[in-house]
């Protein structure tokens, strides 16, 4: 049985590391060179079924630029998924990871699924970040125990990057009914579908 949830997910990273061409690439499926710099805040969603789950993904991307960052709290309130986003051709941006994840583990839920992909795949021959650093990273952060190098302008593992997110929030927040298949919140004991007692293991 396939059931819609709604899934808050920020994307987080410094100033033209490609984070809204990562989002246009994943909702839209295209990508422009010129893409303009985002003011403060903006958000798009897409639905996506994963592991018998249909997921409204609302997506809020946020600017990399310092004078916003003051603003970024806020917008961690109901976020089950934190992308945060560096540039392997920047080895600066990989830096900057520390300070968004300081203020997504002071502000956002305990549980929040943590994500770190790199961008920019299509541009390898320019890398500064190696892959060795950027492991490094996701295991002293506590990202998910999987990086992604992305590329928005080919679409290479985009696709990928979100659904295990996915997958992720999916295991942290519901459980499934063994009698009838359909997806529960994890604090509910008796499936709303068939009424039977749900005692199984997350997904």
């Amino acid at each position: 049985m396939s059931t819609l949830f709604k899934f808050k997910i920020i994307v987080a990273g410094s100033k033209n590391v490609g984070k809204s061409s990562l989002i246009i690439r994943f909702c839209d499926n295209t990508f422009t060179e010129d893409k303009k710099d985002t003011i403060g805040v903006d958000f798009k969603r897409k639905k996506m079924a994963v592991e018998g789950v249909e997921a409204d993904l609302i997506i809020w991307d946020f600017a990399g630029e310092e004078r916003f960052r003051t603003l970024f709290p806020s917008y961690l309130n109901g976020a089950v998924g934190a992308f945060v986003l560096y540039d392997i051709t920047n080895e600066e941006s990989l830096k900057d990871v520390a300070n968004w994840i300081k203020i997504i583990d002071e502000f956002a839920e305990p549980n929040v699924t943590k994500i770190l992909i790199g961008t920019k795949k299509d541009l390898e021959n320019q890398r500064e970040v190696t892959k060795e650093a950027a492991v490094a990273f996701m295991k002293k952060y506590h990202f998910l125990p999987e990086t992604y190098d992305t590329s928005s302008k080919t679409g290479e593992h985009v696709e990928e990057a979100f659904a295990a997110a996915v997958r992720s929030i999916i295991s942290k927040k519901f459980t499934k009914c063994t009698s009838c298949g359909s997806f529960e919140d994890i604090k509910i004991k008796i499936c709303r579908y068939c009424g039977s007692k749900i005692a199984c293991a997350s997904s």
